[in-house]
């Protein structure tokens, strides 16, 4: 199996896209992340893409999350933080 490595994100109103290094673009809906999606514009463009390409991290608002796990279509993983079990 080829592990999905992300290039750069971008967003809209209403989703994060992953732009993947082998030509695919995965959109994640934002409300699959609450901190993502009450971040400011400002915020969501200081992020990190970390370990070649496997994760992406924002310092700031304490957020990481594995490429490999969006493709999964798993969202917030964190107890507690209003996060999502899973979405389908």
């Amino acid at each position: 199996m080829i592990e999905p490595l992300a290039l750069k994100l971008t967003f809209d109103q209403q989703a994060m896209w992953v732009h993947l290094a082998d030509g695919r673009t995965l959109g994640v809906p934002l409300s699959f992340f609450p901190r993502l999606q009450r971040a400011k514009s400002e915020q969501l463009a200081d992020y990190v893409i970390s370990g070649g390409g496997t994760g992406l991290h924002w310092d700031a608002l304490d957020e990481d999350i594995s490429v490999q796990h969006l493709m999964f279509g798993y969202g917030d993983q964190t107890a507690g933080r209003g996060g999502l079990a899973r979405q389908a």
